[in-house]
């Protein structure tokens, strides 16, 4: 991150506008998806800082003009899905396309009972804390030949599971949290309040082959050249917000295992 980050400036004005009970607008019963993205941008037009929004399938969501900087929103119904999302056309990462990226998860109710509601919690993290790899590039591809009549197109479109850091982290419920990696600049806004570790897996997985017959899905596995190695990072509050301690789960892998077990079986 540069000196010129507009990330605690972001961060800032999405708590204040918590605290002031600014809330989520949703248009319409069928406006499902974009209405806490929508209160995102109200906050991102508070901040004066210039930013231009992409469109609906684009990535991210919202690009910095003067920073090569942007932001990626996430909205998540409580009670409900929120150990993991689903990413439909990037893997999570830190770096894209010469940009530092953010993700913006924001909850709010399930099930509202009017078309304004409140921003229940707020993290907004750098995108190294869901994944540090910055050397994966999404493509969707496609083969033909496929039918009885061989003119059938088999087409590869990859969706990833991601954890979100309600998933990774214990402390972040009801309140607004700030993760970014060790040794960034405290400010006079901003307190911390916990010191994460992730460490990197034993093996990675480079590719995969499905079986059409028996409909099973192969993983292709090597040894990762940075097994153990530990990303550091560390979580912000606002100065006059809650001392809760942000902390690793120490079982994050059942945690999302079961989610993803009950998704399946829906």
């Amino acid at each position: 991150m540069t000196s010129d980050s507009t990330i605690k400036k972001v961060f800032t004005t999405c708590a204040n506008a918590i605290a002031r009970g600014k809330l989520i607008s949703r248009e319409n019963q069928q406006d499902k998806e974009f209405h806490f993205q929508n209160w995102f941008l109200a906050r991102m037009d508070e901040t004066a800082i210039h930013h231009e929004q992409g469109g609906r399938n684009s990535y991210p969501d919202f690009r910095i003009v003067h920073t090569a900087e942007g932001y990626e929103v996430k909205g998540l119904a409580y009670p409900g899905r929120e150990v993991t999302y689903d990413c439909n056309s990037q893997v999570p990462s830190g770096q894209h396309n010469g940009r530092t990226i953010f993700y913006v998860f924001g909850r709010y109710p399930t099930k509202p009972d009017g078309d304004t509601y409140p921003v229940l919690d707020l993290v907004i993290c750098h995108g190294d804390f869901l994944n540090a790899d910055h050397e994966y590039v999404h493509k969707n591809k496609s083969l033909k030949g496929f039918g009885s009549y061989g003119d059938i197109m088999i087409r590869d479109r990859k969706m990833y599971v991601a954890p979100t850091p309600f998933g990774i982290v214990s402390g972040t419920a009801h309140l607004q949290t700030l993760i970014l990696p060790c040794q960034s600049k405290a400010t006079k806004e901003l307190k911390l309040v916990g010191e994460l570790v992730r460490k990197e897996s034993d093996h990675l997985i480079v590719g995969y082959g499905f079986d059409l017959v028996r409909n099973t899905l192969t993983p292709q596995v090597v040894p990762n050249p940075n097994a153990g190695r530990e990303h550091l990072f560390e979580a912000w509050r606002m100065r006059d917000g809650s001392d809760q301690p942000v902390v690793m789960r120490k079982q994050l892998s059942s945690v999302v295992e079961e989610e993803e077990e009950a998704l399946d079986d829906q």
